[in-house]
């Protein structure tokens, strides 16, 4: 198992370029088995869950064809299963976009319980109530046996805004018959791109951007050409990397409209930020500082459904507010298992109480030291490796495939800004 040797204490300084969307990569390619038409699709993150998708699409007899470091052809020419490989699916919990897909194309599938981050319940309620809506008949046994006779147009409130249920139900819906109405829709930059990409296929979605989808059913979608956005998850991460580290970043290709949020949240712990067309500069050697709320009291950073601040950055919003002078609440709503992982944070020298699965009292600046760290998750992995650079002497950080199923070549991309990073295979 791959870990990572950090010498930390040193700034960082130069351009960093985030790759592809994995949010937006995922049902993309998903979608792919909606037509039997090719489709090209660029700037492909070649990361652990893409690649485990992809054995995914292939098993079910979808060729691919790699035309380049980070550009794909596939086609769905003709489907030869549609159960779908437990192991792989227990690796991903993108595993269950499949299921609308496979409902529209060949009316069944078989899907082993998603895998993916353990950071709290990730209920699929949503997504099999929502096709239940369209006209698909579940089994739950260990999984989930889902038939259809063909799936029906249905006005549809979403019972929670789930990004993948927004996301199944706008693929199921792209080849029923008749209008569905998706209410209580999903809306982040990742959803709003799986309509566009649909829609240039030959779909027809309206209200793209809003949490109301209306979309009317085609019989069939044609092939075509996708790039996939900037990952701004990633750009989040390099803002905190910047920020806890105090150095000067220039993040390339940033598309700062969807850091508006992430600026407000780092803002109050006195994180700056230049917009410069499409990139963001991060200046170096900030003072951070937390900015009470009117009154002097307590801020807090929270997270929510787009667009509210993003709970894949909350891991890294905490290691930067250990580098703060003040005191700020972190408010976790979405899952009861991302904060778990600050206990790592308390032995590298943070002051953080942990007062219940979903708030922790951070305590800044406190002077981080290296030690032996696993990484628990994707994003909790990103942010040890945060504290690691800010951290004096050395940390190792195990399990770093977990690191690896959502950032490209991460190491690397940190070397180049003159980060004392090893990565080493065991």
């Amino acid at each position: 198992m791959d870990k990572f040797i950090i010498e930390g204490g040193f700034p960082l300084r130069g351009e960093v370029t985030p790759s592809g969307n994995k949010n937006e990569t995922l049902p993309i390619l998903a979608a792919c088995l909606l037509t039997d038409k090719r489709v090209v699709l660029r700037n492909v993150p070649r990361i652990r869950d893409v690649q485990t998708m992809l054995g995914l699409l292939s098993a079910l007899g979808v060729e691919i064809e790699e035309m380049g470091p980070h550009e794909l052809a596939l086609q769905a020419r003709r489907l030869v299963r549609v159960d779908l490989d437990p192991d792989l699916c227990g690796q991903i919990r993108a595993s269950i976009l499949l299921a609308g897909p496979l409902l529209a194309r060949s009316g069944q599938i078989k899907l082993p319980p998603p895998g993916g981050d353990v950071i709290g319940r990730r209920r699929v309620d949503t997504h099999l109530r929502a096709l239940r809506a369209l006209g698909a008949e579940v089994e739950v046994n260990n999984g989930y046996i889902m038939r259809t006779e063909g799936l029906h147009g249905q006005d549809i409130f979403l019972d929670e805004a789930s990004v993948t249920g927004t996301e199944n139900v706008i693929m199921a819906a792209c080849r029923a018959q008749g209008t569905t109405i998706i209410r209580n829709a999903a809306c982040e930059p990742h959803v709003q791109n799986l309509c566009r990409f649909l829609n240039k296929l030959g779909a027809r979605i309206e209200g793209i951007g809003t949490n109301q989808l209306t979309i009317h059913g085609v019989e069939e979608l044609d092939g075509g050409e996708w790039e996939i956005s900037s990952d701004f998850v990633e750009v989040g991460s390099f803002i905190g990397l910047a920020a806890a580290t105090g150095s000067e970043l220039l993040i390339r290709q940033a598309e700062p409209e969807h850091q508006r949020m992430t600026s407000i949240m780092l803002g109050r712990l006195g994180v700056k930020m230049e917009i410069r067309g499409e990139d963001i500069f991060v200046p170096g050697h900030q003072h951070l500082q937390v900015i009470p709320d009117i009154g002097g009291a307590i801020p807090k950073i929270d997270d929510g459904i787009w667009p509210a601040f993003p709970t894949d950055l909350m891991s890294i919003a905490l290691v930067v507010a250990t580098q703060a002078v003040g005191t700020v609440l972190i408010h976790e709503k979405m899952y009861e298992g991302r904060l778990y992982f600050v206990d790592k944070l308390i032995s590298m020298g943070a002051r953080i109480i942990l007062c219940d699965p979903y708030r922790a009292v951070v305590v800044g600046p406190a002077q981080l030291r290296g030690t032996q760290l696993e990484s628990p998750d994707i994003r909790a992995g990103i942010a040890l490796v945060i504290a690691a650079l800010c951290a004096r002497g050395q940390s190792i950080i195990g399990n770093v495939r977990q690191i690896d199923r959502g950032y490209e070549r991460i190491e690397e991309k940190l070397q180049a800004l003159g980060a004392r990073i090893e990565r080493i295979r065991e």
